[in-house]
């Protein structure tokens, strides 16, 4: 945890003191070894950054002084498209897609996305945001990017995605693809990553007739997790 990320709630009213419990507090206490009078780094969820002063730390809570006096970093204009994959998978790759300060993220169903990956508890809402949390307070950022799942890639195809995809580049890693895929390209984009056994020959041409490109990312064959901060690092760094 490089930065404190604290709740609006959390900040006593018409005051700069924070009190924060639980898995924050325990950090602070035992990995930081902070103690009264110490700095951490803070940001508020949603807001600034900034550092707060330890004025109290118990077995209970830890009490903080804050000054938020400069803004997060802007979000890379990355709208990401992903096929659910294994849930241990997804659990990493939230906090990875939160670190790298993709913007947005849309988790679909694909003809060889499992069925019982929809049953896991790694996709409600509460362990979703936990786990953006830990990617945001591992880079330093604040702004939780937005989250939505469409089980039906019909439905996301046909009534979602070609809203989505005006006044931005939409790129389709496939390995059979004749494009390479660009490099710091300028403006948004929206890229679709598939499932880890890829997509079915009909998926690629739909997804083609609504203005994806179909872009290859070399000769080896990649899982799902190394793909997503590759394609970052190429498209924007």
């Amino acid at each position: 945890m490089n930065y404190l990320l604290i709740e609006g709630d959390e900040i006593e009213a018409g005051t700069n003191r924070v009190r924060i419990a639980g898995r924050r507090r325990r950090h602070a206490e035992e990995i930081l070894r902070s103690s009264e009078g110490d700095t951490l780094r803070v940001g508020l969820i949603g807001g600034r950054l900034g550092m707060g002063r330890v004025l109290r730390i118990d077995s209970v809570a830890l009490d903080l002084e804050i000054e938020l006096d400069r803004e997060a970093p802007p979000k890379r204009p990355l709208q990401l498209v992903l096929a659910l994959p294994r849930p241990p998978v997804f659990r990493r790759l939230v906090s990875t897609i939160a670190s790298l300060g993709i913007e947005s993220l849309l988790v679909v169903g694909t003809m060889r996305t499992e069925k019982s990956f929809w049953q896991s508890h790694v996709i409600r809402a509460e362990e979703v945001r936990e786990r953006l949390l830990l990617g945001l307070e591992q880079s330093g950022d604040s702004a939780l990017p937005t989250v939505e799942f469409h089980r039906s890639f019909d439905s996301l195809v046909s009534d979602v995605l070609p809203e989505r995809l005006e006044g931005r580049r939409a790129l389709l890693p496939h390995p059979t693809a004749a494009l390479q895929c660009p490099h710091a390209i300028e403006g948004p984009v929206t890229v679709f990553v598939g499932p880890e056994g890829g997509f079915v020959d009909d998926e690629v041409e739909r997804l083609e007739r609504i203005g994806f490109e179909a872009v290859e990312l070399g000769d080896r064959v990649l899982r799902v997790e190394p793909i997503i901060p590759l394609l970052v690092g190429r498209l924007f760094d």
